[in-house]
């Protein structure tokens, strides 16, 4: 398997939108050129459904739940373990997780 891109909840909220903005388009179809795959962990999952759900938008509820039907990574103690190390490993690099008008990192 080539690369992988997992999206977190804002760029899984853009992906899953009834009009995707087209630099988005652009942006999905570049992955397919490139072999990437498009991973999605069930905790954005979760985040952006409750979200959709709650706002009633049902034709990005059906669109999120065609791309987790194929890009989903269940969510499980494993799973969790290796999010905290890709967490750790991102942090000791300097870099942050979080955008810069979150209160979290």
């Amino acid at each position: 398997m080539g690369r992988a891109i997992l999206l977190d909840t804002h760029p899984l909220s853009q992906v899953t939108h009834p009009k995707v903005n087209p630099k988005v388009q652009q942006w999905l179809k570049s992955l397919e050129k490139n072999e990437t795959v498009i991973r999605v962990p069930e905790i954005a999952d979760y985040e952006l459904r409750r979200e959709l759900l709650r706002q009633g938008k049902q034709k990005s509820i059906d669109r999120l739940n065609k791309l987790s039907q194929i890009c989903l990574i269940p969510l499980t103690p494993e799973t969790m373990r290796k999010a905290a190390e890709l967490w750790a490993w991102v942090r000791n690099q300097g870099k942050p997780t979080a955008s810069n008008d979150s209160k979290v990192d």
